[in-house]
């Protein structure tokens, strides 16, 4: 793909920059089927059909995106085409696909719901106006379908790991994480990075998508920063220290503040540094730097009801794959994804007696 560097230094969006693996038909339909097996194993454990990953929330929000006046020519892609404000409802979770205690120290996530968006849909079941981000505390993720394999095979033992166990494995994770400080591709120093998150105060982490999306004419990731400084004075500090540790620091900051982040973007520049297919490779902020697209904000409310913990995990759901055209999911890892978030969805449609329904209108939200 050729261009003048000059005039425009980023990657453009063509469907040849993806590039399936040449088993990766029968590599996803492996993971599916541990995926069934893990769903089933979780139920058998809780009697109930939860997410295969970051089944256990931790605050559930409303605020409002709003998409910044004067973006350049090249940020003003999909969504963020045109200035403008959205609803949105923020699922913030733990990972994995278990409810564990808070003192097990996992990834953190932030799930968000742009509502009321129009243009053209990535898949043509997809019948809502809304356009979920999925993003998580950690920049990158496993390289691809093939690595989430060997990973998605050790996360069919947690349901039957003791608390205790998971616990001493984050902490000679933690070690392996120092030693290894990118463990870049291999599927296990993946899995020992996640099992060796810090656990810090989940409304103080910046957040990404892991891994790329079409931004419109180009290619990206995102990013959320939190940027006021309530939330600012929270990264870095320790959140591990109760079983529900997180969820009470996110209801007791939400009784009394307000927050906001930036989200952002990373264009990619070229398929060696920000590559596409391989997840597990961090795009350099020096050579994609994150460039703010708008704010999020989301004002002082309660984060955790009975009706609202009810909606948000029985009755949505968050898919990278809900999403305009022009964002795309790209990638080994995402093309994944697409049937993996369907299988879990299914499953807890079926388990659960819920059926799973997209919001038309922030007010079915609960107070």
């Amino acid at each position: 793909m050729s261009r003048d560097r000059q005039s425009d230094p980023y990657l453009r969006y063509d469907p040849s920059i993806e590039q399936a693996l040449p088993d990766e038909t029968e590599v996803t339909q492996a993971i599916l089927e541990s995926i069934a097996r893990t769903n089933v194993a979780s139920f058998k454990a809780h009697n109930h059909g939860i997410r295969q990953q970051h089944a256990k929330g931790q605050g559930y929000l409303k605020g409002e995106l709003t998409v910044h006046d004067g973006l350049p020519d090249h940020l003003r892609q999909g969504l963020f085409a045109t200035p403008g404000s959205y609803p949105i409802i923020v699922r913030l979770s733990t990972a994995f696909g278990d409810i564990r205690s808070d003192r097990i120290r996992v990834p953190r996530g932030m799930a968000i719901k742009v509502l009321g968006i129009t243009g053209a849909k990535a898949l043509p079941e997809d019948s809502s106006a809304n356009q979920d981000f999925l993003l998580v505390n950690h920049k990158s993720y496993f390289s691809d379908a093939r690595a989430y394999l060997t990973a998605q095979r050790s996360f069919e033992l947690q349901p039957s790991t003791p608390d205790i166990a998971l616990r001493a494995i984050g902490l000679i994770s933690r070690g392996v994480v120092r030693l290894f400080a990118k463990p870049r591709g291999h599927a296990l120093l993946m899995v020992a990075r996640a099992l060796g998150d810090d656990g810090n105060n989940i409304l103080g982490e910046r957040y990404y998508s892991q891994a790329a999306l079409r931004f419109g004419d180009y290619v990206a990731r995102l990013c959320a920063n939190p940027v006021s400084p309530a939330l600012r004075s929270l990264a870095g500090q320790p959140c591990h220290d109760g079983d529900h540790a997180v969820l009470d620091a996110v209801t007791a900051f939400f009784r009394a503040n307000a927050a906001e982040y930036q989200i952002c973007a990373q264009l990619g520049t070229d398929l060696a540094r920000t590559p596409v297919e391989d997840a597990s490779i961090d795009w350099p902020e020096d050579v994609a730097p994150a460039q703010a697209l708008g704010s999020i904000r989301l004002p002082a409310q309660i984060a955790d009801s009975p009706a609202r913990r009810a909606y948000a995990d029985d009755v949505l759901s968050f898919d990278p794959w809900r999403c305009l055209a022009a964002h795309r999911p790209l990638g080994s890892i995402m093309r994944v994804r697409r049937d993996a978030y369907r299988l879990s969805r299914t499953f807890r449609d079926e388990k659960n007696g819920q059926r799973l329904r997209e919001p038309a209108d922030i007010s079915e939200f609960p107070d």
